[in-house]
């Protein structure tokens, strides 16, 4: 089924504010976990109106809904998580452009959970995808410093929990406004880390202006690109949305070359190229 013109729009829209994740992240000297969590706090307080709005929603919801929910919110932690930490041993460029795996696991977890089948064409676009990140990861072993290599790893681990989050939400929200979804997620997603920071006795409190400013950026932009993701899993399979999430990492490394004043390596500048190849010829396919 061809994508209407508005979900292309709403689709880039969020790749867009998407790229600038990786940049707060960046600029925060809170660890990984704790800006998460305020990440997820200070989104759900931007929603509360929105869930008081729809507060009708809790009533629809049973047993079953609220354990998908839940188990959705804690995968939006740990990705999270595990991509905020990643951005801190890696590059931006290697960590946004690993999230190529998303789609893969994202058909896979489509044909196991829902017997979605994909064509031949969309195969061979993710297996073009899949061949650009190998520059890309490779590109990190010409640095004497090996956990940049551990970055990669957690990056797509990260898009695992992602994957999981989609296809849990794609369940739930078709039974209740996006709106009440995402508060519930994102607010369990911010318990959740809240619960593992006290474990781990990582500070909570005490951080400065700076590191609030990029809690409430990072809880207003990128966030933003969560909210439609939710909106669109009543149109399209979280397969497509994967896919379209693939843009983000041309953004994302133009804005670390700008801001961030970090270098693309000719491996990783390949990779991307090779990877967007795969995007596109995927969209074309699907179109």
């Amino acid at each position: 089924m061809p994508l209407k013109k508005q979900t292309v729009m709403l689709l880039i829209f969020a790749m867009m504010a998407s790229s600038f994740a990786a940049i707060f992240v960046k600029l925060s000297t809170a660890p990984a976990t704790i800006t998460s969590m305020y990440r997820m706090y200070l989104a759900s307080l931007l929603l509360l109106p929105f869930a008081w709005r729809y507060r009708h929603d809790w009533g629809r919801l049973s047993t079953r809904d609220w354990g998908m929910i839940i188990g959705a919110g804690t995968l939006l932690a740990t990705h999270f998580g595990l991509w905020f930490e990643s951005l801190q041993l890696t590059s931006v460029a290697s960590s946004t452009i690993i999230t190529a795996m998303q789609p893969v696991i994202a058909m896979i977890g489509g044909f196991i959970f829902y017997r979605q089948r994909t064509t031949r064409t969309a195969v061979i676009a993710m297996l073009i995808s899949i061949s650009g990140i190998v520059f890309v990861a490779w590109g990190d072993f010409g640095h004497a410093d090996l956990m940049m290599l551990v970055g990669d790893g957690l990056s797509l681990l990260c898009i695992i929990a992602l994957v999981g989050y989609m296809f849990l939400g794609q369940r739930v929200v078709s039974k209740i406004s996006f709106w009440t979804y995402s508060f519930l997620v994102f607010l369990i997603a911010g318990i959740m880390l809240n619960l593992f920071n006290l474990v781990t006795e990582t500070p909570i409190m005490h951080y400065g202006s700076h590191d609030w400013l990029v809690f409430w950026l990072l809880a207003i932009f990128p966030t933003l690109a969560h909210v439609i993701y939710n909106a669109l899993l009543r149109k399209i399979n979280p397969t497509v949305i994967s896919m379209s999430m693939l843009g983000e990492p041309v953004g994302a490394s133009i804005l670390a070359a700008l801001i961030l004043g970090q270098a693309i390596s000719g491996l990783q500048f390949l990779g991307g190229v090779v990877v967007l190849l795969g995007v596109g010829l995927y969209l074309r396919n699907t179109a």
